[in-house]
């Protein structure tokens, strides 16, 4: 959304999130004098104040890394040219409750509340309900990722206007009270798809979407919220309103593609852009254009997109992808065997496996090993530069021939990797902010969610209906070609938990947060085996170790514990 002509007040919102930003001993005694909530914004201003806040919180380029600690250290990701904040996410016996990424998710995360908590109690109960809902959505947003990620955690229910230092956890269950109730009241009063002040204002539906997450993860307690799931997910399914995208559409008709690769190139992105299956696009525009058009630098492209950069005969631009660093690679799990033949979402326009030189002019010759991979003319022995003896032959490559790794480019330069967080800008062709519409929430994930409902309630009919959906999709060019109607359909004796997981890895790579899903499944410890990045085919420092138990949940930030001076938060077991 175009976040502009705003009134943003302080952000700090108590020890919750301020203890994040600061252990100075000197605060636990101070007298404060200002209220940590902006007296002079008004309603409207502080419901696109929760819009600036998501914004601020996953488009975060203080750590670069910051996206990658929930994907590595999965079965999805593995690392790549690591910024540092994502280590300890995978060399888990590193994670400790100082590390930066944990403490920056729990104080947005609190500021969210405190901001909602902040227009409900201005509105009042008599107030605009479509205005509260929205509040509510996004407390209910904050509140689910809390308690997916820490467990139990501080339940906060009105504004925090001075600094409170006696917060004690709450249950689980107590905090999903809350959750329920806030979506509830979502799904009841927000507009209608349709009706919102803009396409990317919360509408019933985003309260549906992420009802249907919360009640699975609930339903792991508590069977009965399977059903919830179900019901939650079922109005925007019935709705035809929203459709698969299974033909090409919008911008890029004329470039080479497919209909799942248009969705997710900029202006294309958004409903009014054609994109039959968005639910919910996070709107993003240059700010040379739009006034607060992003909030920081989002690092999406160079979390996901490899350093091509680095080859001479590589330039940025828009066919690849623009200027990556490779933060995090596709799990070998990712790169080998989960895709089947044909399917659609394999693509090299989707995930791509193969690149060429695109540099004008360019001609190089290379010196290759028996392997086929590009090493150094020459090596250095005892100080001496002496000819390669591995060198097997040599190439000469042009603009236009097939790229050439190096042995280790697999690291960081040249691997297979979504293409879905693909941007350039020609006026910024260093790339440091990766500028496009976020996809949060689309159809293609409610049939996931609501597979997985049918599927915990023992419908295996209808989950493998569900997942029909968009391997009818994926699988239908490949079935017109091969004359074969059945390739890619799953029945209803291959479906459990470990199939789900498989096929929203293979749906939603680069989309969700695949951390948070292995948690509310309860499968992060038998998911992690899945990652496939092993000594001695990948370095030591660059595969997933040290995972205990208790690694499942995140430690509470050591400055939120220090801070809270008149009561005691207890840290999560084994931190």
């Amino acid at each position: 959304m175009k976040l502009k002509n705003i009134l943003f007040g302080t952000l700090a919102v108590s020890v919750l999130s301020m203890g994040t930003m600061s252990c100075s001993d000197s605060f636990l005694d101070e007298e404060m004098y200002s209220k940590y909530s902006p007296e002079g914004a008004s309603v409207d201003n502080r419901l696109v104040g929760l819009y600036y806040t998501y914004a601020s919180l996953w488009g975060y380029s203080g750590r670069q890394g910051f996206l990658s600690c929930f994907q590595i250290g999965t079965d999805v990701a593995s690392a790549g040219d690591v910024e540092g904040v994502e280590t300890p996410f995978y060399q888990y016996a590193q994670l400790t409750d100082e590390n930066a990424g944990v403490s920056w998710l729990w104080e947005k995360c609190y500021e969210f509340i405190n901001e909602a908590n902040q227009i409900i109690e201005m509105l009042g109960e008599n107030g605009d309900k479509a205005k509260i809902a929205e509040a509510k959505f996004f407390r209910a947003y904050a509140y689910n990722t809390l308690v997916t990620l820490w467990g139990d955690v501080p339940l906060v229910t009105e504004t925090t206007n001075i600094p409170k230092t006696d917060y004690t956890r709450e249950k689980v269950a107590k905090v999903d009270e809350l959750i329920d109730s806030d979506l509830q009241y979502a799904m009841t009063n927000l507009p209608d798809m349709g009706k919102a002040v803009t396409e990317s204002r919360a509408n019933k539906d985003f309260a549906r979407q992420l009802a249907g997450e919360a009640y699975l993860r609930m339903g792991m307690r508590d069977a009965s919220f399977f059903e919830k799931a179900e019901k939650s997910l079922d109005p925007i399914i019935a709705n035809a309103s929203y459709r698969l995208i299974e033909a090409r559409y919008g911008k890029y008709l004329s470039e080479a593609g497919d209909y799942y690769h248009d969705m997710f190139r900029w202006h294309n992105q958004r409903r009014s852009e054609g994109n039959t299956e968005a639910i919910w696009t996070f709107e993003m525009e240059y700010n040379r254009n739009v006034t607060g058009g992003t909030i920081d630098n989002p690092q999406h492209r160079r979390v996901w997109t490899p350093a091509f950069h680095k080859y001479a005969g590589m330039q940025n631009a828009d066919s690849i992808g623009g200027r990556g660093n490779g933060r995090l690679r596709l799990s070998n799990f990712m790169k080998y065997g989960l895709y089947e033949k044909g399917d659609i979402r394999n693509s090299n326009f989707n995930i791509r496996r193969v690149l060429w030189y695109n540099r004008p002019g360019y001609e190089e010759t290379l010196y290759l090993d028996a392997n086929g991979y590009s090493i150094p003319k020459e090596i250095e022995v005892d100080g001496q530069k002496i000819s390669n003896p591995d060198i097997v032959s040599t190439k000469v490559v042009r603009t236009g021939d097939q790229v050439i790794p190096g042995p280790s480019d697999s690291l960081n330069v040249y691997f297979p990797h979504t293409t879905k967080w693909g941007c350039y800008d020609e006026t910024d062709d260093f790339g440091y902010a990766g500028v496009k519409d976020w996809p949060v929430m689309r159809l293609g994930e409610t049939y996931l969610l609501r597979a997985e409902a049918r599927f915990r309630q023992g419908n295996l009919t209808g989950a493998a209906d569900d997942i029909n959906k968009l391997r009818d999709r994926a699988f239908k060019e490949y079935r017109a070609s091969s004359g074969n109607p059945n390739a890619g359909k799953v029945s209803e004796n291959q479906i459990d938990i470990d199939f789900i997981l498989d096929e929203r890895a293979r749906e939603l790579i680069g989309e969700e947060n695949r951390r948070m899903t292995l948690v509310r499944t309860n499968t992060l410890k038998e998911r992690i085996a899945k990652n496939g990045d092993v000594v001695p085919a990948a370095p030591e420092s660059k595969v997933i170790t040290g995972f205990k138990d208790f690694n499942v949940l995140l430690p509470i930030p050591l400055s939120v514990i220090q801070l809270n001076k008149d009561a005691k938060i207890e840290q999560n077991t084994g931190y």
